[in-house]
């Protein structure tokens, strides 16, 4: 039927498996980490002193966002600017996945 397809296209949280204080994120293609490639993220399980870090960094929310990724990845703010959008929406769904 024309007009009836499938949606099959995945969302950021297909790619991301929750476990007992982590998070598993995988990438669209490698990044490179210390020299090597790598092509799964682990997010640690947020801290209530994660949240206060954050907020006591200096810029914009997107700037602070940024740097409680990059420590619950243990990557820098830059390797995690490098990424590619998709991948910044995958960690993002990482984080909102942890349950409250």
């Amino acid at each position: 039927m024309a007009g009836s397809r499938k949606n099959t296209e995945q969302k950021p949280e297909d790619f991301v498996q929750h476990h007992d204080g982590h998070a598993s994120i995988t990438l669209s293609r490698p990044m490179n980490v210390g020299g090597a490639p790598v092509t799964a993220l682990k997010m640690r399980e947020p801290l209530l002193r994660d949240q206060v870090a954050m907020q006591e960094q200096k810029g914009t929310d997107l700037e602070r966002e940024i740097f409680l990724f990059a420590n619950l990845c243990e990557i820098t703010p830059d390797q995690l600017k490098a990424l590619p959008v998709r991948d910044y929406n995958r960690i993002v769904a990482a984080y909102v996945g942890f349950p409250s």
